[in-house]
């Protein structure tokens, strides 16, 4: 397997949109082209579904004279590990050795259009047409091979790239033969039969991981890694809070010093120097006074806010009477949830290195959507499209943080302004400023259950988190879900600072709200809460995740909280409580179920996790490993926004600069993870990236309800929280 590191190449005209097929063969170069093209009835269809994908060419492979293959992706590489999957997706359809593949992703000159790496998406929405453009290939191929060969092609077998005749393999030809350098394109006629699970080779296997050498040996490039003859380093003034007005600025300092070149335009004010350490001194010798604006509110004041200034509601899902499942309630269970903002927190910063040159605008950039990238880039410095190419190295991380890419701008802007290369590396201040926050929210929920332990009433308001993972898959006959603004559209206008996409967005939040009200319901009926989830869905994938994780984590049936009843809560050593927790959540596709165990410190408020058990049913799994990797790092990522993970803010000023203050999950935290995939061979490969991150608010708070009686009803929980929802939980 081989990743491209061509990053200078500018001899291929861009796809677009609207690519003359004479174009796409001279972007493509030598070897079998094979084009996907939709039909307007599919195109309709994909549009419905939120296609990525443009309307020409959804996916598309080019072979090579040597019989290597070169898969375009506009997806990127960013930790998740969508190089291997996307390698092994295409290799198993097309017939060929994993290492006989090359991968050229997120480069807008060469990879078809794509609206970006987020979502989980890439396996679901992109792998299907993956998939199908390497079986059509392999049909064409089997196609030139028996007019080679002069048999049918029924008697064809492919095997590692070889189309040989079947009973006689001394009869074959390569794909390499095959394609004898030729520019070839040859749209297929008929539909491509995709692989079965059962005959799979290279998809359901676990092989090393293609960019794993790279990454641990130092070899692999990001944007800050870029170095181009003449770069200069860009340093940029910026305001002290988020809508402060800049009054005064004397850039003469800055302007003296040796080597440095000042920019200032359109409200960008920047110092560059080949030197960053030189750059920083000439920013630091400019002189900027502020208008900083009162702040309307802060930490603490946020969520009583934004309740009273949310946009009016929509409504995500309502069916049956409120008013009569109200009514008709046995016992009615209202509860307010609260969670803060949440940075993204990447170990790499912000990164674009820029450079014009015979008239084209190339950008290094780190961001996970290179080609909304380039048209945001296009039109800040006034360029065309065609003249701009986004070249995406790896991310360093990204959870949605990526998206926006507003350093790429400013690179862009400063190389176009200087005529020479300019690298924007954000410190880490400038990350945690500029970076796009999970909002802070809230959540208004009553529900209700009738006589038999059912429930009979959900009414349930989100507050700026938006409707993902708000959907019911319990069966409630009397359901509304109002959503009170999203972290896009009107609701980010309530915030003081920019908001964005966080890991599974906004269904942390939701899931965590939920899974407490269900959690709370159980108890108070004092029925187990496994079998009250179970006795409440009709959902069979559901079903069977929750049952399976019962099986692997061991559960012991008892209703919550076990610590006053001498179950697993029980006080062991002195103010040490122990209790088990269960959760359960939908995303991207997948269905998750986690279960953990706790250790509260009931004098101190501090909680330990044990153990976590998170099962999974992802439909068919292209990578079992890589399925398990993210599994994990979604327990480990979760422990942060369960725990410690809130921004502090006094309105447009941002109080925490670095992880001094700002505190990430630490090694020390991680808890025994145990992960198992169900087997689900009839549904497609599903989202991997983020649903068992979504469970995590949720089986937590309600683990440390079964240790200590307490509900936490605000995310992070912090010692202290903890600690006052103990002392609360003493008064009931």
């Amino acid at each position: 397997m081989t990743v491209t590191s061509d990053w200078t190449r500018s001899d291929r005209p861009a796809p677009t949109r609207g690519m003359t097929r004479r174009g796409f063969l001279q972007m493509v170069g030598g070897g079998i082209v094979i084009c996907v093209t939709l039909g307007p009835t599919e195109v309709v269809a994909q549009r419905r579904r939120g296609s990525m994908y443009p309307e020409d060419v959804n996916a598309y492979l080019r072979i090579d004279e040597n019989g290597h293959v070169t898969v375009f992706s506009g997806k990127i590489e960013m930790g998740q590990g969508v190089m291997t999957s996307q390698a092994q997706m295409a290799a198993e359809e097309l017939g060929v050795a994993l290492d006989a593949i090359e991968m050229v992703l997120g480069d807008t000159d060469r990879c078809p259009w794509d609206m970006g790496t987020f979502g989980s998406l890439t396996t679901r929405m992109f792998g299907p047409a993956l998939r199908a453009a390497a079986a059509e290939a392999r049909t064409v191929l089997i196609q030139l091979a028996a007019e080679k060969l002069g048999v049918p092609e029924e008697r064809l077998v492919v095997k590692d790239g070889v189309v040989s005749v079947q009973g006689a393999p001394g009869r074959s030809v390569t794909y390499g033969a095959l394609a004898e350098g030729k520019k070839i394109a040859r749209l297929v006629d008929r539909k491509a039969v995709l692989h079965q699970v059962g005959h799979f080779e290279v998809m359901g296997a676990s092989p090393e991981r293609l960019d794993g050498r790279d990454k641990v040996t130092g070899a692999g490039l990001y944007a800050a890694d870029v170095r181009l003859p003449g770069m200069l380093r860009a340093r940029i003034l910026r305001p002290p809070a988020h809508g402060a007005t800049l009054t005064h600025a004397d850039t003469a300092k800055a302007r003296a010093m040796d080597g440095v070149t000042v920019v200032q335009e359109d409200g960008l004010i920047a110092v560059l120097h080949p030197d960053w350490e030189v750059a920083d001194k000439a920013l630091k010798a400019i002189d900027a006074k502020w208008d900083v604006p009162e702040p309307a509110f802060d930490t603490e004041t946020v969520f009583d806010y934004m309740v009273a200034h949310a946009p009016k509601p929509e409504t995500a899902e309502s069916h049956g009477d409120l008013a009569a499942g109200r009514a008709g309630a046995a016992r009615l269970f209202e509860t307010t949830f609260r969670k803060g903002y949440v940075a993204h927190a990447p170990m790499e910063p912000h990164a674009a290195v820029a450079e014009m040159k015979d008239g084209k605008l190339t950008v290094w950039a780190s961001t996970q959507t290179p080609f909304p990238t380039k048209d945001r880039i296009a039109s800040a410095v006034g360029l065309p499209a065609d003249e701009v190419r986004v070249i995406t190295p790896y991310v360093g991380g990204g959870f949605g943080g990526k998206s926006a890419g507003g350093q790429a701008l400013e690179a862009a802007r400063l190389a176009r302004a200087t005529g020479k290369p300019v690298q924007v590396a954000w410190s880490r201040a400038e990350e945690f400023f500029y970076d796009t926050f999970d909002p802070a929210c809230v959540v208004q929920l009553t529900s209700g259950v009738d006589a038999d332990g059912k429930i009979s009433l959900w009414d349930y308001d989100v507050y700026l988190a938006g409707d993902r993972g708000a959907s019911l898959f319990y069966d409630v006959p009397n359901a509304r879900v109002r959503v009170f603004g999203s972290w896009r559209g009107e609701g980010t206008k309530i915030h003081p600072f920019a908001v964005g996409p966080w890991r599974a967005p906004g269904a942390n939040m939701n899931i965590f709200a939920a899974e407490s009200q269900i959690d709370r319901m159980a108890s108070a009926l004092g029925v187990d809460p496994v079998a009250f989830r179970l006795k409440n869905t009709s959902d069979a994938r559901m079903q069977r995740v929750l049952q399976t994780a019962a099986q692997a984590f061991g559960w012991r049936t008892g209703a919550s909280p076990s610590g006053r009843q001498g179950g697993p809560g029980t006080v062991r050593k002195g103010s040490i409580s122990k209790g088990r927790g269960v959760a359960c959540g939908i995303d991207a596709g997948t269905y998750a179920a986690l279960m953990a165990e706790v250790a509260v410190d009931t004098a101190e408020g501090a909680v330990r996790v044990e153990r976590v058990v998170a099962v999974q049913d992802m439909g068919i799994v292209v990578n079992p490993l890589g399925a398990k990797m993210q599994m994990e790092g979604c327990v480990t990522m979760g422990l942060g926004y369960v725990f410690s993970e809130e921004l502090r803010f006094r309105g447009g000023k941002i109080l925490d600069q670095n992880f001094g203050t700002y505190e990430l999950p630490r090694l020390t935290w991680l808890p025994r993870i145990e992960t198992v995939l169900v087997d689900n061979p009839d549904v497609d490969p599903q989202g991997g990236g983020e649903p068992s991150i979504v469970p995590m608010g949720g089986v937590i708070a309600n683990a440390v309800f079964d240790a200590t009686g307490a509900r936490v009803l605000r995310l992070p929980m912090t010692p202290e929280r903890v600690l006052a929802a103990i002392e609360e939980a003493k008064t009931r």
